[in-house]
C-alpha cells in the first residue's frame, strides 16, 4: 500500500516562484496594515537632510514633511500622553498587553513583566527593546501590540537607540508596511544613531523588492554602503530576485558579474537558482542550463528548487522530455526529487501530450511516496485514456488504476474524465465496469456525453444484450437527461433482431412522447 506524505514533507520543498529570501521574513505580505494605530513615538527628533548631504533621496520630503518638521507633527497625541501620562487607556487593553508578555519565551520576559506590573515603567531602554523585539519575532496580534508599545516610548522617559528602530523597521516590513517602514529609517538615521545592521537593510530591500519597488531597493542598497554597511549575498538575492521576477534579466546578469567580482562577497546556489528562474520565466531555459553548469564548476551543491525551475522552463518551452534527463542527473548526484519536482514533470508531460513518458514519471512518483493531487489526477486520467493511447493495454491498466485510486481516496473526477473512462472501457469489452461507472457519475449529478451514451448502448447491442441497453434508457428517464436519436435507433434495431417486439415498440413510443423521431420503427 502506497502511503501519502504527511504535509510537513512536501512542504518542506517550496516552489522557486515563492523562495525565501531571509529566512526570519517570508510572512511579510500576510499581514494587513492598520492605519488607525500611531507608528512614531513623540520625540522631538528633527528630520534634516542636510546631516547626511551624502545619502540618497530617502528623505522626509517623499513623505510631505518639510525639514524643519519635528516627529511631533507627524501625528496627533492623546490627551493622556499630552498630560505625561504613561498608563494604557483601558484594563482590557492592559491585560492584553500583559497577557502577551507572558506568553513570550524566556526567563527575561517574566522579570520584564515583574517590574512593568509594580510600577508600568521600563528600567531602562534596553529593557524596552527586549520587549520590543520579543513583540515583533511574535505573530501578528503581538506586532499590533509592539506597535502600540512605540507609540508610547516618551510616555516612559526613553528615547529610541539604534535597536528600538531596527526593531521597528523589521515590524513594518512584516506588515508590509514598506512606507512607514522607510520613514523610520529615514528618522534612524537624521538622530544621529548607529545605522542598521546589514539584516536590517536586507529586510527593507527584500520589502521593497516584494512590492516591485526596484528603484528604492537601490537606493537602499547605496545608502547602506555609504553608511559603513557592506551587503551580504543575502542582500543581492534579494536585488535579483525582484529584477527576475519582472522580466528584467539582462540586468540581473549584469549584477551577477558584479557580484562576483567583489572580494568580500560569494554567490551561493541560491543566487544562481534565482537567476536560473529568471531565465526560464522568459523562455531561455538552456542560458538557465549554461548557470548550472557555472554552478556546479564552482562546486555548489544544487537544490530540489534549482532543479524545479529549469522543469518550469523546459514545460514553458514545450520541451518537457528533456526535463526526464534532468530527473535521472537529479539521481545520480544522489538528490532526491521531491513532490514538486515530480509534479512539476508530470503537469509539463501530459501538457504536450507524452503520456507514455507521463506513465513512466507517474509510476516512479507513486514508488517514491508521493501522490498526485486532484487536479493532476484527473489530467491523467484524461490523459491516459485519451484515444491515441487506447492501442496501448499497458497505458489503460496505469489509467484503470488510476480511476480506481481516486475514488477510493474520495476525489471528484470531473465530467469530462468519467465520460472518456466509460468509453475506453466500452472499447476494451469491460462492459459490466462501464455501467457502474455510468451509475457513479449519474449519482454524483453529472450528465454523460451524448457519445458515451451511443457508444455504451450500441456496444450492449452488439453483445446481445438489450435488456441491459433498455435499463440505460430507464435509468437516463428517472434522471431526466434526454437520450439521443441514434441511441432509440441502436435499440429498436436490436428488439427487433431479437423479435422482442413489444419491447421495440415501447422504446419507440418513449422516443416520440420526448419529442425524438426515431429512423428505425417496431416489427409487427
Amino acid at each position: 500500500m502506497i502511503m501519502m506524505p504527511p504535509p510537513s514533507a512536501i512542504l518542506r520543498f517550496p516552489s522557486i516562484c515563492n523562495p525565501v529570501f531571509v529566512s526570519n521574513y517570508n510572512d511579510t505580505c500576510k499581514f494587513p496594515r492598520v492605519d488607525a494605530v500611531n507608528f512614531l513615538p513623540p520625540t522631538s527628533t528633527k528630520i534634516s537632510a542636510a546631516k547626511h548631504p551624502n545619502l540618497p533621496c530617502l528623505t522626509a520630503e517623499k513623505h510631505g514633511l518639510k525639514e524643519t518638521d519635528s516627529i511631533d507633527n507627524c501625528r496627533t497625541l492623546s490627551v493622556e500622553e499630552k498630560e505625561g501620562d504613561h498608563q494604557w487607556r483601558g484594563s482590557f487593553e492592559k491585560n492584553l498587553f500583559v497577557a502577551a508578555i507572558r506568553a513570550l519565551p524566556g526567563r527575561r520576559m517574566s522579570t520584564l513583566l515583574a517590574n512593568f506590573e509594580k510600577d508600568g515603567n521600563f528600567g531602562c531602554i534596553s529593557d524596552f527593546n527586549d520587549l520590543l523585539n520579543a513583540l515583533v519575532a511574535g505573530n501578528k496580534l503581538n506586532l499590533d501590540l509592539a506597535l502600540q508599545l512605540y507609540s508610547r516610548l516618551s510616555s516612559y522617559g526613553l528615547e529610541p537607540d539604534s535597536s528600538t528602530f531596527s526593531a521597528m523597521i523589521e515590524c513594518h516590513c512584516k506588515r508590509n508596511d514598506v512606507e512607514e517602514a522607510e520613514r523610520v529609517l529615514n528618522q534612524m538615521l537624521d538622530s544621529g544613531c548607529a545605522p542598521p545592521e546589514v539584516s536590517v537593510f536586507t529586510t527593507l530591500i527584500h520589502c521593497f523588492c516584494q512590492r516591485g519597488k526596484l528603484q528604492k531597493a537601490f537606493r537602499a542598497l547605496d545608502m547602506m554602503e555609504k553608511v559603513g554597511r557592506k551587503p551580504s549575498v543575502q542582500t543581492y538575492n534579494c536585488l535579483l530576485k525582484g529584477l527576475c521576477y519582472v522580466g528584467r534579466v539582462e540586468e540581473a546578469f549584469e549584477l551577477l558579474q558584479d557580484i562576483k567580482k567583489l572580494s568580500t562577497v560569494l554567490p551561493d546556489m541560491y543566487t544562481y537558482t534565482v537567476m536560473m528562474d529568471g531565465y526560464c520565466r522568459v523562455g531561455r531555459s538552456d542560458e538557465a542550463m549554461e548557470l548550472m553548469k557555472e554552478a556546479l564548476e564552482m562546486e555548489l551543491q544544487p537544490t530540489a528548487v534549482s532543479f524545479n525551475a529549469l522543469f518550469h522552463g523546459y514545460n514553458k518551452e514545450g520541451r518537457p522530455l528533456k526535463g526526464i534527463k534532468l530527473l535521472q542527473q537529479m539521481e545520480q548526484r544522489g538528490l532526491s526529487p521531491d513532490y514538486v519536482c515530480y509534479s512539476t514533470l508530470l503537469r509539463g508531460l501530459l501538457l504536450w501530450r507524452q503520456i507514455p513518458a507521463a506513465a513512466l514519471i507517474y509510476e516512479q512518483m507513486v514508488g517514491c511516496g508521493y501522490e498526485a493531487d486532484e487536479g493532476l489526477m484527473n489530467n491523467l486520467l484524461r490523459g491516459l485514456c485519451n484515444r491515441r493511447t487506447l492501442a496501448d493495454d499497458g497505458l489503460f491498466q496505469v489509467a484503470h488504476q488510476v480511476f480506481e485510486k481516486m475514488k477510493k481516496r474520495g476525489f471528484t473526477i470531473d465530467c469530462r474524465a468519467y465520460n472518456v473512462v466509460i468509453e475506453v472501457l466500452c472499447r476494451l469489452n469491460k462492459v459490466d465496469d462501464a455501467l457502474v461507472s455510468l451509475r457513479e457519475m449519474i449519482n454524483l449529478g453529472s450528465t454523460p456525453r451524448v457519445i458515451t451514451l451511443n457508444i455504451l448502448i450500441r456496444t450492449l447491442c452488439e453483445r446481445r444484450e438489450a435488456n441491459k441497453a433498455v435499463g440505460i434508457l430507464v435509468l437516463m428517464l428517472e434522471n431526466h437527461i434526454q437520450l439521443p436519436r441514434l441511441s432509440y435507433d441502436s435499440l429498436i434495431d436490436e428488439l427487433n433482431r431479437q423479435c422482442l417486439y413489444f419491447g421495440a415498440s415501447s422504446v419507440y413510443s418513449s422516443a416520440l412522447v420526448r419529442g425524438v423521431v426515431p429512423q428505425n420503427e417496431p416489427h409487427t
